[in-house]
């Protein structure tokens, strides 16, 4: 618990400076491109219509989900899913490909993999913002039910940071993890409720896969967005569920990092 409240501490402390590395890390990433910061948006928008053409008119053959038309139920649900895959295999490698530049200045290193997540929440805020507005033409126009939607944008955050605690201080000390969490996050697209109904499972296998935490958080946002319900109030042993993850997470990502961070150089 000690380490828990060390590195939460450091993220308030140095809050202004993960902004900064994060903004830095946007435009550094995207400077060597034509369209610049414009690919953070060309690619999602790519692998949409990719997904929507498999598995709207492929595998569903154009079939709504419920009342609701595939296209709108997928795009509802998988434009968080962008943040989720690059936070976690940036956040992974963060520590491992900056430790040597960034040891020497003078700041915790568990503000690594924060401002990493950081510089991935930006395109993913213009990106819903380009959902939303698209959602006004195409049937689902502003509801009450967008309320709920900064309660699933914090989680998401969280559950980022916490599991890149552990992956990245793992990853400096092993980079086959590396490997093998780009692998998990391909199993993951596939494992969450991005393109496929949640209602097809039967109640067992469903619970069987709730147990995975990004499962809440698309869920969530599928509910914000299309104004279903408040998710986080009918899924209430659910919500519990969510921040007890990011709690567990959080204090054994803590501890791992502040464990080996004062060894992380000699593991490069």
């Amino acid at each position: 618990m000690r380490s828990a409240i060390t590195v939460f501490s450091e993220q308030i402390k140095y809050f202004y400076l993960v902004r900064r590395l994060s903004a830095y890390e946007l435009k550094s990433n995207n400077s060597s491109n034509y369209l610049g910061i414009s690919w953070e948006i060309i690619q999602p928008a790519i692998q949409i219509a990719i997904f929507w053409f498999v598995f709207g008119y492929g595998i569903r053959q154009r079939a709504d989900v419920g009342d609701v038309p595939f296209f709108q139920w997928m795009l509802a649900g998988i434009v968080v899913w962008f943040l989720i895959s690059q936070g976690i295999l940036k956040g992974t490698k963060s520590i491992h490909q900056k430790v040597k530049v960034l040891s020497k200045m003078n700041f915790p290193m568990s503000v690594i993999p924060n401002y990493v997540i950081f510089a991935q929440f930006y395109p993913h805020l213009l990106l819903l913002v380009i959902v939303l507005i698209l959602m006004q033409f195409i049937g689902y126009p502003i509801s009450i039910y967008y309320l709920q939607l900064p309660i699933y944008t914090f989680g998401v955050i969280a559950i980022l940071f916490s599991v890149t605690l552990i992956t990245s201080t793992l990853a400096t000390i092993a980079q086959d993890v590396q490997m093998f969490i780009q692998s998990i996050m391909r199993m993951l697209l596939y494992l969450s409720p991005i393109l496929w109904p949640p209602q097809v499972l039967p109640d067992w296998l469903l619970t069987v896969m709730k147990i995975n935490p990004f499962f809440y958080v698309v869920e969530g946002y599928r509910q914000s967005i299309l104004g279903g319900e408040w998710y986080f109030i009918t899924n209430w042993e659910y919500s519990i569920y969510f921040w007890s993850m990011v709690i567990v997470l959080f204090i054994m990502g803590s501890y791992l990092h502040v464990k080996f961070r004062k060894h992380f150089v000699d593991f490069l």
